[in-house]
């Protein structure tokens, strides 16, 4: 007998797949997980676990979280808007509106956002031998605790830079794939040389306003979160310390920005939805370039990613200490998933294996259709 599944059976089977996706992923190690997805049937929004350790209230389901990497999904866009209006093109080298510091006058635009110019990775790179060369002071690894004493420091962008320009570049500029966050600092340069004005007004020029996402912040050096928010922890040695208020600058334009799963939702679904970006400029954006990683490729701020199922999704994801964030869409911007993670993080980055399974478990349960189907 075929059943004919009514609108109350389908919602029911959706959440309770969807809220057995994010408790599996506190389970696996996260404090608290707040997950946001859109599609033709509507918005579902459901949170687990905790918003701060030991306690028993769940995460704000659109409270503030840092972002990470995804910042770079913004940081792209922006360029590419300033592409649309005639500022500079893709193809230019970055050399040209950048004289100083002294950069390779054949990494162009393109390159910064595709991380395809080989510029050495100011918080460090593993090599292929496994040895480290690191960068600035990151939480990862033997300085872990020095991060932890100085968490407060700021970091200026141009020093970021310099830094990692100093370091021997990874290969020819447009030879290889490497990520690399100084790409996004160079492209926050450009940014402020080509406009006249600092990154945090052309981002809300451009971006933030035209959105109107009243809960992103690109907080430059200031620690504070606004609330509501879920709790990060850093854990070092036997202490457990709450590292919620963090200066971010370390990081820079390569993953400093703050948002909401609503914010993240209205972003990816309009910059796919062709609200931000003439036709031709979002189409190299979502063009895929290989990175040697299964599954996995990268546009232009953007990872392309095949589920399971063999869907494409593009997606960005971030870690930023204590808090992580998921972001990704089918290619039209009709369905998008947006999802911030809470956790207790450490120098031997112990979560990360768990939040990798965390992408994975949310990319397959939203976007596969062989799942979603029966949703």
């Amino acid at each position: 007998m075929i059943r004919i599944l009514s609108d109350q059976d389908s919602s029911s089977m959706r959440t309770a797949a969807y809220g057995a996706a994010i408790q599996d992923i506190v389970d696996s190690g996260f404090l608290g997980v707040s997950l946001r997805v859109n599609d033709e049937r509507g918005e579902w929004v459901g949170s687990a676990g905790a918003a701060e350790w030991g306690g028993t209230e769940k995460p704000p389901a659109n409270g503030h979280h840092r972002i990470g990497s995804t910042t770079k999904t913004f940081t792209a866009a922006l360029v590419l808007r300033l592409v649309a209006e005639g500022r500079f093109g893709l193809d230019d080298p970055v050399a040209t509106y950048l004289p100083e510091p002294a950069l390779d006058e054949r990494i162009t635009v393109r390159m910064l956002l595709q991380h395809t110019s080989g510029v050495f990775n100011f918080t460090g790179e593993v090599d292929e031998d496994g040895t480290f060369t690191p960068g600035v002071t990151i939480p990862y690894g033997p300085a872990g605790g020095d991060w932890l004493d100085n968490r407060f420091t700021v970091h200026r962008p141009q020093d970021l830079v310099d830094l990692a320009l100093a370091k021997p570049a990874r290969f020819e500029p447009g030879t290889g794939w490497s990520y690399s966050n100084t790409n996004y600092v160079l492209a926050r340069l450009l940014i402020e040389a080509v406009t006249g004005r600092p990154f945090p007004e052309e981002m809300h020029r451009l971006i933030l306003g035209p959105l109107a996402l009243s809960g992103t912040v690109v907080p430059d050096a200031s620690p504070e979160l606004p609330e509501p928010y879920a709790h990060a922890y850093y854990r070092h040695g036997d202490m457990t310390v709450d590292v919620t208020r963090q200066n971010p600058s370390w990081l820079s334009t390569g993953g400093d920005m703050i948002s909401t799963t609503q914010d993240l939702h209205t972003f990816i679904s309009a910059l796919l939805g062709g609200r931000l970006l003439p036709a031709p400029l979002l189409a190299e954006m979502c063009t895929p370039h290989p990175t040697g990683i299964p599954a996995m490729d990268y546009g232009l701020g953007v990872f392309v990613v095949t589920t399971d199922g063999g869907g494409t999704v593009i997606s960005h994801n971030g870690a930023a200490i204590g808090h992580a964030a998921l972001m990704g869409s089918t290619p039209d911007g009709s369905k998008t998933l947006t999802a911030v993670l809470n956790c207790v993080d450490d120098a031997a980055l112990s979560i990360g294996p768990a939040f990798q399974d965390a992408q994975r478990r949310l990319l397959s349960v939203v976007f596969d259709d062989r799942q979603a189907a029966h949703l």
